[in-house]
């Protein structure tokens, strides 16, 4: 996991981005945020598993289904399976120890 403090490549919506083996933070206070960076990691963990490209198609089409269904791009967002599994698993920073390979579709 290489971090970057970049405020200007993130939508001010959010406080970071993981793009393999990249995580963009919004400040540097929060490569000390524990909860955060597992949180992070989890997503890098999911792109790895679906050989990085996979994940973004995967996401984006994840994304827009959503969207259609409830028309708030905030609440599609939280609802796509690898933002689930990140946000339940964010706080057991042992998880990625145990996490079973493909874990994100329990989320579906």
């Amino acid at each position: 996991m290489i971090l970057i403090v970049n405020k200007r490549l993130l939508s001010g919506r959010f406080k970071g981005l993981s793009v393999w083996p990249f995580v963009i933070l919004e400040s540097r206070q929060l490569k000390k945020d524990k909860f955060f960076l597992n949180h992070e990691r989890i997503h890098l963990r999911q792109q790895l598993e679906l050989l990085v490209i996979f994940f973004y198609v995967w996401y984006a089409i994840e994304f827009f289904v959503r969207y259609l269904d409830c028309r708030d791009g905030m609440l599609a967002y939280r609802n796509i399976s690898f933002e689930k599994e990140a946000y339940r698993r964010e706080n057991d920073l042992n998880y990625l120890k145990y996490r079973a390979v493909w874990a994100f579709r329990k989320y579906l």
